[in-house]
C-alpha cells in the first residue's frame, strides 16, 4: 500500500497533468517558463523526485504538443529549452530514449527547414541535436540516417545569425568525431557548403573541414574546385583560413599522381624481378619512403608502404637499408602492417620517411663496380611466390649482365 505522502505526491502530479492537458497556449508557456526556471540543471533522479516518479509523463505531453504545433511557426523557444532539461540531464537515457521513440530528431530536422519559424527557435533546435549527437555514436549514426547532415548544412548556408551559425559548426564538428560510417557523408557536406553564399558558412566549413580532412583522410577530389572557387572571395576572414587549407587543395593533382605512381611501381615490381632492381638503381626506395611521409596525402602513404613493403621483402640489401634509415622502432611498425602505418606514425616519424637519405644505388653501383651483384633475393615461401621461381630471374639476369 502506499503511504499518505506518497499518495499526496501523485495527487499533485495528476492535478499538475490535467493542468497542462486543459490549459491553452499562453497558460502553457507560463507553466514551461517556471518549469525550466525551477529545474535547470536537475538531474535524471532529481527530475523523477520532482513529478513523484512520473516525469516521463509530462516530457511525452510537451514532446506531442511539439509535433502538434510545430509547423505553425509559433513560438517554440519554451518547448524546446523544457525538453532540453531532460534531455541533457544526468541519468537520464530513459527520457532520450522516449523523445526518440515518438520522431524527436525528424522533428528537430523539419524545423531547420521550414521558413516560419524564428531563427531564436531554429537555434534551439539545433542544441538539442547537439544533445543528442554527444551521447554516443549510434545517436549521431540516427541524426545522418535521417538526413541530418544535408538538413544541418542547409540551415547553416541560410542562417542570418552568426551565433546560430557557430552552434551548427559545434553539432557538424561532433558529426564527424567518432563517427566513422557517416564521417564521409560529413566531410562531403562540408565541401558541398563552400560555394554557398554565406561568408560565415564558408569560413566555419572551412575550418570543420581542416579537422574533417585529417579524420577522413583521402582527400576527395571535388574540394579542389569548390576551394578554388573561395579564393576570389572579398571577405578577409575566409581569406584567413583558405590560407591553411589551400596547401592540401591545390597541391592535390601532384599527390593523386603521387599515390598512382607508387602503385603502378609495385605493379610493375611484383610482375618482373629485372625490373624491380631496374628501379632500385633509380632511387626508387627513397622515393617511396618519401612519399609515406606525405602526410597531407593519406592514400599515397599507404600505396608507398604496401610497394616498399615488397621490395624489402625481396632485397636483403633493402632491407638493410630501410631498417637502418628508419630505426627500429619505426620500422617493426612498418612490417606489423604496411599498409596501415600511415595512421599510427607521429609527425616525427613522417619527417625521418619524408627526409631520408636511403641510397640503395650508391651500394649497387660498388658492386658493379667490382663486378659482383650484390643483388640477392629472399628465399622465403612468401618470396617465392611472388617471383615464381628465383632460378629462372637469375639466368635472365646473367643474359641482361652480357
Amino acid at each position: 500500500m502506499t503511504s499518505i505522502k506518497e499518495q499526496a505526491a501523485i495527487s499533485r502530479l495528476l492535478s499538475f497533468l490535467q493542468e497542462w492537458d486543459n490549459a491553452g497556449k499562453s497558460l502553457r508557456t507560463q507553466i514551461l517558463t517556471t518549469f525550466i526556471e525551477t529545474n535547470q540543471g536537475k538531474t535524471g533522479p532529481e527530475l523523477e523526485l520532482e513529478f513523484s516518479q512520473g516525469a516521463s509523463l509530462f516530457l511525452i505531453r510537451v514532446t506531442t504538443w511539439l509535433r502538434i504545433i510545430y509547423m505553425t511557426g509559433l513560438d517554440l523557444e519554451m518547448i524546446l529549452r523544457s525538453i532540453g532539461i531532460f534531455l541533457s540531464a544526468v541519468s537520464s537515457n530513459r527520457y532520450l530514449i522516449e523523445f526518440l521513440e515518438i520522431g524527436g530528431v525528424l522533428t528537430l530536422l523539419e524545423i531547420l527547414g521550414l521558413e516560419k519559424i524564428k531563427e531564436e527557435d531554429k537555434k534551439e533546435s539545433i542544441k538539442l541535436l547537439q544533445i543528442i549527437a554527444n551521447t554516443g555514436r549510434k545517436y549521431k549514426e540516427l541524426i545522418c540516417e535521417s538526413y541530418g547532415v544535408r538538413a544541418i548544412a542547409e540551415f547553416l548556408a541560410k542562417s542570418k545569425s552568426e551565433e546560430t551559425q557557430e552552434e551548427v559548426q559545434v553539432l557538424l564538428d561532433t558529426l564527424v568525431h567518432g563517427n566513422p560510417k557517416y564521417q564521409n557523408q560529413v566531410y562531403k557536406g562540408l565541401i558541398a557548403l563552400l560555394p554557398c553564399g554565406s561568408p560565415k558558412a564558408q569560413q566555419l566549413a572551412l575550418q570543420t573541414l581542416k579537422t574533417a580532412q585529417s579524420i577522413v583522410g583521402a582527400t576527395h577530389p571535388s574540394i579542389v574546385d569548390c576551394v578554388l572557387m573561395v579564393l576570389s572571395t572579398v571577405h578577409l576572414e575566409v581569406q584567413y583560413e583558405d590560407s591553411s587549407i589551400l596547401q592540401i587543395t591545390t597541391q592535390l593533382p601532384v599527390f593523386l599522381q603521387q599515390a598512382a605512381a607508387a602503385k603502378t611501381i609495385g605493379i610493375l615490381a611484383r610482375s618482373d624481378l629485372n625490373l624491380a632492381e631496374e628501379m632500385l638503381h633509380l632511387r626508387v626506395i627513397h622515393s617511396l619512403m618519401s612519399a609515406m611521409g606525405n602526410t597531407d596525402h593519406s592514400n599515397s602513404q599507404r600505396l608507398a608502404s604496401l610497394t616498399l613493403e615488397y621490395f624489402v621483402q625481396m632485397f636483403p640489401l633493402v632491407e638493410e637499408h630501410v631498417r637502418n634509415s628508419m630505426g627500429e622502432e619505426l620500422y617493426q611498425l612498418f612490417l606489423s602492417d604496411a599498409e596501415i602505418l600511415y595512421t599510427k606514425i607521429d609527425s616525427i616519424q613522417a619527417d625521418i620517411l619524408a627526409a631520408n637519405k636511403v641510397n640503395v644505388t650508391r651500394a649497387l653501383d660498388s658492386c658493379d663496380h667490382i663486378n659482383n651483384s650484390c643483388i640477392s633475393f629472399s628465399t622465403s615461401s612468401d618470396a617465392s611466390n611472388q617471383v615464381g621461381g628465383i632460378s629462372d630471374f637469375e639466368k635472365l639476369h646473367s643474359e641482361s649482365r652480357e
